[in-house]
């Protein structure tokens, strides 16, 4: 690229940046993201040059990878229930030690050690979530759904010039027991609670696609309306149902847009956010 090309790229940014400045983006971040150090490290970047550019990130995480690694470890197999981590007492401990303690901490120094400033957090500080056993046909154990979320403490960190990064466990609402929380649902919750401008959810596949199989059937623009129709004929299905119940509940909630983008491709943060095409699907 020479130097026009590079001039055209920032310039064609300039509206995106000055239409989210000041703006809440709410991220969801997982998958091969967090597994590939090389895209971690581009996922962090992203985070980081929201801040400097004045959007206001927060970040919301999960950790099932390491969950799985740490029960495996000690002998415990890991069960799930569509799509959602049975947890019983020795797995709930186990998820509150990985989340809150070292995923959380281990995106905390990352963030720092790239010259931002990030403050780790999880549902059990300042009560930031609550939440009550998850009601379901089969019972998921310590599994929870998020009744409150309290932003004080968020809207504190980011006005200080933090990056909030939260880790999806949460406190009962009368009791101190901990409850494991699905990061989707957790993000569009926080989101919601924020009037956040957007909700990124960052997963394994390029957004929502006609054919599952060929990634040029990509349908990069998505209303509400149109969900329930793209359900009903087996285009959104299996995993891509819960991400778009999500991002649906959100925009419903006061979020103005959802985008479930492929954190597999480097910078997709920025791609999805500061460009003309954008690489993922919007819900709006």
């Amino acid at each position: 690229m020479n130097h026009s090309e590079h001039a055209s790229i920032l310039v064609q940014a300039l509206p995106y940046i000055q239409s989210l400045y000041g703006k809440i983006v709410v991220v969801k971040y997982g998958g091969n993201a967090m597994i590939s150090e090389e895209l971690r490290e581009t996922v962090i970047n992203d985070i980081i040059l929201m801040k400097c550019i004045g959007i206001q990130p927060v970040v919301i995480h999960g950790g099932g990878p390491d969950i799985s690694n740490f029960l495996n470890k000690i002998g415990e197999e890991s069960t799930f229930i569509n799509g959602l981590r049975y947890t019983d007492e020795n797995t709930i401990d186990i998820v509150q030690m990985v989340l809150a303690g070292k995923v959380n901490k281990d995106l905390v120094t990352l963030i720092e050690s790239s010259g931002g400033k990030a403050l780790g957090l999880c549902g059990m500080d300042g009560s930031l979530i609550k939440a009550k056993k998850l009601k379901k046909e089969v019972d998921l154990g310590y599994v929870g759904e998020i009744s409150s979320i309290n932003t004080d403490i968020l809207n504190i960190a980011m006005s200080s010039g933090y990056i909030p990064v939260i880790g999806s466990v949460a406190l009962g609402e009368e009791n101190n027991q901990i409850y494991n929380i699905n990061a989707d649902t957790c993000a569009a919750k926080i989101a919601s609670a924020l009037k956040a401008e957007k909700l990124i959810l960052l997963t394994n596949v390029p957004g929502v696609m006609s054919d599952s199989s060929n990634k040029n059937t990509l349908i990069s623009t998505l209303r509400l309306h149109e969900v329930k129709k793209l359900t009903m004929d087996n285009i959104i299905k299996g995993g891509m149902i819960p991400k778009i119940d999500c991002c649906v509940e959100a925009i419903r909630m006061g979020v103005k847009k959802a985008h479930i983008i492929d954190g597999r491709i480097k910078h997709s943060i920025l791609l999805e956010l500061l460009s003309n095409e954008g690489i993922g699907t919007m819900i709006y």
